[in-house]
C-alpha cells in the first residue's frame, strides 16, 4: 500500500484542525464517512499483514494519554490521544489527538495530521461499517446514548452506510440532546429527543452506547435489549470504564477489532478471559459468520485500533493531494551531506 515519497525540500505535509475542516466541506461529511470505511474495511481485509499491539497507554486520576502505532510494513503511522472527562468542566474537549505516516522504507514521515476531527469521523465510519455487516436487514432507527462529540457524527455515518432513517437521542444531560438534535435538524434524519434510555429504545434496531465518564456504569441493563438487536457500544473504551450489564453480554454474539486490547479496555473486561469473541477481520473476509438469525443479539465492543487511524490518515493523505488543505512543515533537517549535520547548524548562524 504504497504511498507518496517526501518531496525533495523534506517538508512534511501537515492537516491543520482548519484545512481539516476544510476537507471534510470539500468532500462532503457523509460521503467522507463512506470514504473513510472503505478504506478501513479495506484495511480489515489484510489484517494479517499489519504489526498489531494494544495501544500504550498512561492512565492518571484525571484521564489517559495513549499512542496507538502500527505498520502495514510499507508504511508506520502512530495516533496520540488523550481521554479526559473532566475537560469538559474547563471547557475543554475530552478527546484530542494527532496523528503521522511514515516511509518504512526511509524513516522520513510524510502526513502529520490533527486527528481530534479526524478521530470522530473514523470512530463512526468504523460503527457504521462494522454495523453493514451485523445489523438487522433494512435496519432505519437507532437510539443514540450519549449526545456529545461523537453523536452527530455517529447519527450520520449510520445514515450514510447503513441507511437508518431515524435517530432516538438521549442523555442524561438534556442540553447534551438539544445540542445535537439543533446539530442534525435539516440532514435528512428524522431526530426524536426522549427522556430516558428505555424511550430512546423504542423501535430500533441498532442501540449505540457513547457516554464519557470514566467508571463502572450500567447505561444498558439486560431487561432493556430485546431479541435481534445490534449493540455498538463505544463508551466502553479503557480499564475501569463500562457502559454494559454483564448478563447482555453473556446472550450477545461480540465482536471485536483486536482481542488482547479490547479484554483490557472493552465490555469484555467484566468477563473470564476466555470469553468467546469474534474477530472483525474474520467476519469482512468470510471466514467467520456475522449475523445469522433475526433473533441474534449482536455487539461491536468498540474500542478503537490503530490500523483505524492508519486507514484514516491514508485516507487523508490521499485527499489533499492536489488540494490547498495543508501546509508543508520544515521540521527534517535536510543538509547538504547527510554526514554533517553540525554543518548545516553553522552555516544558519546570523551574519
Amino acid at each position: 500500500m504504497s504511498i507518496l515519497p517526501p518531496s525533495d525540500k523534506a517538508y512534511v505535509p501537515f492537516v491543520s484542525v482548519d484545512n481539516m475542516m476544510k476537507l471534510v466541506h470539500h468532500i462532503g461529511v457523509e460521503q467522507m464517512l463512506i470514504g473513510l470505511a472503505d478504506y478501513i474495511e479495506e484495511d480489515f481485509k489484510r489484517w494479517e499483514l499489519f504489526d498489531k499491539t494494544p495501544r500504550v497507554a498512561s492512565h492518571s486520576a484525571e484521564g489517559v494519554i495513549e499512542l496507538m502505532p502500527t505498520s502495514d510494513g510499507e508504511v508506520y503511522g502512530f495516533k496520540y490521544v488523550n481521554g479526559h472527562p473532566s475537560n469538559t468542566k474547563q471547557g475543554l474537549q475530552t478527546v484530542t489527538a494527532f496523528g503521522l505516516l511514515a516511509d518504512v522504507g526511509n524513516g522520513y514521515p510524510v502526513l502529520l495530521s490533527e486527528m481530534t476531527i479526524l478521530t470522530a469521523l473514523r470512530t463512526a465510519a468504523t460503527s457504521a461499517l462494522v454495523a453493514k455487516y451485523l445489523a438487522p436487514k433494512g435496519a432505519d432507527t437507532m437510539a443514540m446514548i450519549g449526545n456529545g462529540a461523537q453523536s452527530e457524527f455517529q447519527s450520520l455515518a449510520m445514515k450514510a452506510i447503513v441507511g437508518i432513517k431515524n435517530v432516538r437521542l438521549y442523555d442524561i444531560d438534556k442540553a447534551a440532546t438539544k445540542k445535537a438534535a439543533k446539530n442534525l435538524a435539516g440532514l435528512g434524519l428524522n431526530v426524536v429527543e426522549c427522556d430516558s434510555a428505555e424511550a430512546s429504545m423504542e423501535g430500533a434496531q441498532i442501540i449505540t452506547t457513547c457516554t464519557a465518564d470514566k467508571q463502572y456504569a450500567t447505561i444498558l441493563t439486560d431487561n432493556m435489549i430485546g431479541a435481534g438487536v445490534h449493540i455498538n457500544a463505544i463508551g466502553g473504551d479503557c480499564p475501569g470504564k463500562t457502559e454494559l450489564a454483564p448478563a447482555i453480554l453473556d446472550r450477545a454474539d461480540i465482536f471485536v477489532e483486536f482481542p488482547p486490547q479490547t479484554r483490557i479496555e472493552g465490555e469484555i473486561q467484566q468477563m473470564a478471559e476466555d470469553h468467546p469473541v469474534t474477530e472483525l477481520w474474520q467476519v469482512m473476509t468470510g471466514a467467520a459468520k456475522g449475523r445469522t438469525s433475526d433473533a441474534q443479539i449482536t455487539l461491536f465492543d468498540s474500542v478503537g485500533f490503530a490500523t483505524e487511524d492508519f486507514s484514516a490518515l491514508r485516507y487523508v493523505r490521499k485527499h489533499i493531494e492536489g488540494t490547498e488543505f495543508f501546509l508543508d512543515l520544515d521540521m527534517l533537517a535536510d543538509p547538504d551531506d547527510p554526514r554533517d549535520l553540525f554543518g548545516m547548524v553553522r552555516r544558519a548562524a546570523p551574519k
